[in-house]
């Protein structure tokens, strides 16, 4: 199976190679890095269109020499360039040709540091790949010989978020990385110049979170289950009055990942994000990766059946 890093020539390349080459070094799957080209619409004779298009292979060419450069002597890579009429199709039709696990992008340069931001092919595919994707944070940098070191999944209370959880917890199991369940509550009351009338607020919350620990609990059992365990596992609740406070509440270290599921609105075979999963997504401050609902099934029935 193989990893693909869909590699852009601008500081997107720098952050995708990175999260590439944790990921790969992690699970020993193999690492492909590609540039795509545009492909012509009509194929053409004129002498500026072979100038042109030969100009465009250079750069891709000049591009995957750099990260070739960027590639640790202990992660085998390989490098193509391969020529599409847009990247997202393009890196579709490799990940197709190649069985692949996982694609793996950067943030556009329009967001903040440290955050995920989608550009026109990370939404694009976050909207429709049948390929679990991972999104890397604006700058993103692996710390040398570093591996994922916990799985954190976004969990909630939908049809598929067992399944999702086994899956996390058999490929955390593979790459001897702690697994961690995570739910967010976005709490934003008014403020009251006193306590008095906040007491039913307080217990709707209270019972929400004894209903989610006791859900991630079922599926924690799952995943004591299975023949390969994860060597840490813990559930957690993160609490604010906003998404970026209840993200952060839950706390994050270096080596971390986030999975989350794509929403039960899109197709079972293919990634699509809800509204509640893109808020989680752009106030992330570790990578995240996407897991269609069918690709969670699979890779979960296939750990319990191991």
């Amino acid at each position: 199976m193989t990893i693909i890093v869909g590699y852009a020539t601008d500081e997107r390349g720098g952050a995708a190679l990175n999260l590439g080459v944790m990921l790969a070094r992690s699970s020993g799957e193999d690492l492909l890095v590609t540039c795509v080209v545009p492909a012509p619409w009509v194929p053409g004779m004129a002498r500026i269109d072979a100038e042109y298009r030969s100009a465009l292979n250079d750069t891709a060419d000049s591009a995957l020499d750099q990260a070739r450069a960027g590639i640790p002597a202990d992660v085998p890579a390989r490098f193509v360039r391969h020529s599409a009429r847009s990247a997202p199709v393009g890196l579709l039709e490799l990940a197709a040709r190649r069985a692949a696990d996982l694609v793996v992008l950067g943030s556009s340069s329009a967001g903040g540091f440290g955050h995920i931001a989608l550009g026109s092919v990370s939404d694009r595919l976050l909207h429709s790949s049948p390929v679990p994707l991972a999104v890397a944070p604006r700058g993103y940098r692996c710390r040398p010989g570093g591996t994922v070191d916990r799985v954190t999944v976004a969990y909630g209370e939908s049809s598929q978020a067992e399944s999702l959880v086994v899956a996390a917890g058999s490929v955390a199991a593979l790459m001897h990385a702690a697994l961690r369940i995570a739910s967010f509550a976005v709490w934003s009351r008014p403020d009251y110049t006193t306590t008095l009338g906040t007491d039913s607020e307080d217990l709707v919350l209270q019972e929400w979170t004894e209903k989610v620990r006791q859900s991630a609990g079922a599926a924690l059992a799952q995943v004591q289950e299975l023949a390969e365990v994860p060597h840490d596992v813990e559930t957690v609740i993160g609490r604010g009055r906003s998404w970026v406070e209840a993200i952060d509440d839950v706390g994050w270290r270096d080596g971390d990942v986030l999975v989350m599921g794509s929403s039960e609105l899109g197709p079972a075979a293919r990634v699509f994000l809800g509204s509640r999963a893109t808020k989680i997504m752009r106030h992330s401050p570790v990578p995240v990766v996407v897991v269609p609902r069918q690709k969670a099934e699979e890779l979960a029935d296939r750990a319990v059946r191991t």
